[in-house]
This record gives C-alpha cells, sequence and structure tokens, in this order.
C-alpha cells in the first residue's frame, strides 16, 4: 500500500477527482436483499455493477453480502474499503473510472459458516447468485451431473452445519427457511455452464436427495433456478493496475477491476420472490435463455479457450498479443462462421454478423492484459461446453471439424505440463493429477489422444470412441508437436 495516498473509503469519497463516478445513493439506508457466492473479479466487473445502476435509481433493498467460499482475499482487501473498489472500463481510445458500492458486506465461509447461513437465512434474502467457476459446481461436466464422489459432497452430506460447497450452503439454507416458514429465495447461476439454471437445479435437487427426498421435493416445486447468459472480458488484476488507479484517482484500491465496455446480461424471467427492476440497467430479461447461452459459449468461450491454449504454446502472453500475431485472426474468424455459426439456433432480428465482428474487435483490445494462462485454467471444466458440445453436432451432421479439433488438441498439448521449450507450465485443473496419470509415458500423437479420450469426466464415451473425432485431434495434434503451435494456424488451410 501507498504510504503518501489514503486508501478507498467512504470517508474520501468526495475528495476522488471529478471525472470518477461514484454512488449517488446513501450506502448506509441499503438493505441486502442477494447474497452472492463467490465474490471473485467477474461478480465485482458485472452483476454488481448492474446493481449498483438500479441502487443510484432508489432500489435500496438490493445490496449485495459477498461470500468468498474459499480465500479470505477479496474481503481483506475491502473490509477496510467499506466495501467499495474501483472499475476501470477500458477501450482502445478511453478509460472511463469508476467507484462501486452495491457490496454492503464481506464474509468468508471457513472462518465462520454460521455467519453466512445466517445471512442465507434472512426473510430480506431474495436471491442467492453465484459465480464459483465450473468446478465450484461439484458436476460431472460430461454429463452435466452431480458428482456425488466428490470430496466436498461427501463432506456436506455429513456436516450440514459446516458446509464446503455452494450445494451445501444452499440446501441446508433452504432447510432452515423451509423449516422457520420463511419463504424461499431464487438461486441464480452466473457461470458459463450450459443452461446454466438446469444444471444448478439438477445437482442441488440430487444433493438435497441424498439428504432427504422430501426436501429435495419441496426444492423442485418451490425454488427457482433462472439461467443466465453472462458477458464481459476481466483480466486478472496487475501491480500496474493497481498504480494506474492511485495515479487517476489519488487513492489506493487494494484490489480495482479492469474490464471491457461491452457488457451482456441475459436472464430467464422467473424468479421465487421478487427481483431488482435490472432492466433499467440494461438487463435482458426473455423467457428461455438458451439460445444466447449457446452463441456466447460457443463462440466467444469456444474461441477464447482455443486462443488461449494455442496462443500460450506460440509465446503469447495476452490475447491481444495472440490476435496480432500471424494467421491467429483469420484462424479464429473461420472457425466461428464456419464450424460453429452452423450449429446455433436462429434468433430473431439478431446480427449474428455484427456479434462476431464484436467478438474479434474485442479480442484485439490491447488495454486489456487477458492473458492466455488465465483462461486456460480449469480446461477439464470447460471443454464439454465451449468445444465438445459443438463438434458432437457437427459429427451428426456429417460436417468437418478442423478447427475445432486443433483447439481441443491444444487442450491436450498444454495439459502435458510442458511447453515447445521443455519448460513447464503451470497447469491449473481440478483433473491435473488424473490427467498426469492418464497421459503418463505416452509420447505420441496417437498415444496422447487415446490416454486423453480414456477420461469419461471430460470426453463422453459416445465422443471418445467416434474414429473421426480421434483421428481429426490426432492429426492436430501430430502438427503441434511436430511444427508448434504459431507455425500451425499460420499455416492452416
Amino acid at each position: 500500500m501507498s504510504e503518501t495516498h489514503p486508501r478507498l473509503s467512504m470517508q474520501v469519497l468526495e475528495q476522488l477527482p471529478q471525472d470518477v463516478l461514484r454512488p449517488t445513493y446513501d450506502r448506509k439506508k441499503l438493505k441486502a436483499g442477494i447474497v452472492h457466492l463467490g465474490i471473485g473479479a467477474f461478480h465485482r466487473a458485472h452483476q454488481a455493477v448492474y446493481t449498483d445502476d438500479i441502487l443510484q435509481a432508489d432500489a435500496q433493498e438490493w445490496g449485495i453480502i459477498g461470500v468468498s467460499l474459499r480465500s479470505p482475499d477479496t474481503r481483506d482487501a475491502l473490509a477496510p474499503q467499506d466495501g467499495l473498489y474501483t472499475i476501470t472500463v477500458r477501450s482502445a481510445a478511453h478509460e472511463q473510472v469508476r467507484v462501486i458500492g452495491s457490496v454492503v458486506q464481506l464474509l468468508v465461509a471457513p472462518e465462520n459458516p454460521q455467519t453466512v447461513m445466517d445471512a442465507l437465512c434472512e426473510p430480506e434474502i431474495k436471491i442467492v447468485s453465484l459465480t464459483i467457476t465450473e468446478k465450484g459446481y461439484c458436476y460431472a461436466p460430461a454429463t452435466g451431473t452431480l458428482d456425488e464422489s466428490h470430496a466436498d459432497v461427501v463432506h456436506d452430506l455429513q456436516e450440514h452445519n459446516h458446509p464446503r460447497s455452494a450445494l451445501g450452503y444452499i440446501v441446508e439454507a433452504l432447510r432452515r427457511r423451509r423449516q422457520a416458514g420463511v419463504a424461499p429465495f431464487t438461486v441464480l447461476s452466473c457461470d458459463n455452464l450450459p443452461s446454466n439454471g438446469e444444471t444448478l437445479k439438477r445437482v442441488v435437487t440430487r444433493f438435497a436427495a441424498l439428504r432427504d427426498p422430501e426436501l429435495a421435493e419441496y426444492i423442485a416445486a418451490h425454488v427457482a433456478f433462472p439461467s443466465t447468459m453472462v458477458d464481459r472480458i476481466v483480466p486478472a488484476t496487475t501491480e500496474a493496475d493497481r498504480s494506474a488507479i492511485v495515479d487517476a484517482t489519488g487513492v489506493v484500491d487494494a484490489w480495482p477491476i479492469m474490464t471491457e465496455a461491452f457488457s451482456q446480461w441475459v436472464v430467464e424471467d422467473h424468479f421465487t420472490n421478487g427481483r431488482p427492476k435490472w432492466e433499467m440497467a440494461g438487463v435482458t430479461f426473455v423467457q428461455d435463455v438458451s439460445a444466447f447461452e449457446l452463441m456466447k459459449l460457443r463462440l466467444l468461450n469456444g474461441s477464447h479457450s482455443t486462443i488461449a491454449y494455442l496462443g500460450y504454446l506460440a509465446g503469447h502472453e495476452t490475447v491481444s498479443d495472440v490476435m496480432a500475431a500471424e494467421g491467429f485472426a483469420r484462424f479464429i474468424r473461420e472457425m466461428m462462421d464456419e464450424e460453429i455459426s452452423s450449429t446455433l439456433p436462429k434468433l430473431p432480428d439478431f446480427d449474428l454478423n455484427h456479434y462476431k465482428d464484436q467478438l474479434i474487435e474485442r479480442f484485439r483490445n490491447s488495454s486489456l492484459k487477458h492473458r492466455t494462462w488465465q483462461i486456460a485454467m480449469d480446461g477439464s471444466q470447460k471443454l464439454p461446453q465451449r468445444l465438445l458440445g459443438t463438434i458432437r453436432e457437427r459429427l451428426a451432421d456429417g460436417q468437418s471439424i478442423d478447427r475445432l479439433s486443433m483447439g481441443v488438441a491444444g487442450w491436450m498439448r498444454y495439459a502435458t505440463g510442458l511447453d515447445e521449450k521443455g519448460a513447464a507450465i503451470d497447469v491449473r485443473d481440478p483433473l491435473v493429477q488424473e490427467i498426469q496419470a492418464h497421459i503418463a509415458g505416452q509420447k505420441t500423437a496417437a498415444e496422447l489422444v487415446a490416454a486423453y479420450c480414456s477420461i469419461e469426466e471430460i470426453f463422453p464415451r459416445d465422443l471418445a470412441g467416434n474414429q473421426i473425432f480421434r483421428a481429426c485431434v490426432e492429426h492436430a495434434l501430430q502438427s503441434l508437436l511436430e511444427i508448434g503451435a504459431a507455425r500451425s494456424v499460420a499455416q492452416f488451410k
């Protein structure tokens, strides 16, 4: 922390430069109506901003209690700042700094599970939202079902009052609310999962059924699990970002957020117990979010993962660096046009080509230092919905999967843990040990593909046994092993 600049807090808000936007509402009057599980950078750049927008319109009952399920880092950074933090919107031509005030309290679940449970059981809490990443759902990505052998699931089925997982907290809180005659809350997933609301309902009700079948029936009948589509690129915060905030504001923010101008939130309009008027802040409420969700998962997220693995292997640190390298922008656009777009449902009055143009422009945004290594995390959880689902549909229709296969092969090459120069890759993945055990001793492309395809948590049997899929991925991996990612992309035809 700087010793010459004050810390961001309510006390110094009025000292900020005039061009720094800040809350215009009285934060002392805010009441919490939302508990958010997983208060990381994405939530603070997305849902918390939309909520801050409506608080400016006097919706004082929708403050957010942010809960960290693992680390105290966010609480330690923001609590001394009265929950305030800055968000900087960066484009090639402009920066806008804004202070967000929608987070009214910060809790750390492992430190005090009872405090979190008490918050979840407050009658005023009407929504429990989540950004806990794919791995936080304790599910099998290949099937979308609860992983009943998951260590946190096993623990939480025994320790109802001291859960570790989001599922454990949600189910126990709903049980207590029911017992106390308090209306249930809506459970709102904001993670990149296929049919995220349906997926969350499936794993929650199964978890509940393992505890008490009657409770599971109650949840299925009375609790809403709206599906959503969320979209905003949020790079990890760097020390350079923190220094830039000091320069721009004259105050220290321990954990500022940097993001792009583009932001989208599409929500199924099905809530158990009321909701904020987020539409006033630009949220799109629909009856069926699936078409938007599939478009984003396959076009943006599928492209992002492909960029991350191939770009990292080619030696590029950021997405914009990758897109500036020979052949990459063409490769990604052709993957969108020729292999992804045909698998998407038609959206009335939606310009798909313009959306793809926007994506390419966003990927090229050099003011966002979005690291390929950051996007590459948890690949085993992301691959099924970002790339494999598209591949299965293309194969079913007898269509080519050459570029999509290159993305899968990029992940396989990355997950070996050694880069093209033989240096170690810091592979962050919940299945990293299982992956390493499967591929140990495998050297050739054919051996590696066979070993990866034997991991059923990632590759469903029907796809793993598809000879066209295996041949295409093997061909792509062979190219990566022989000539490297940069040449493989540049020479791709």
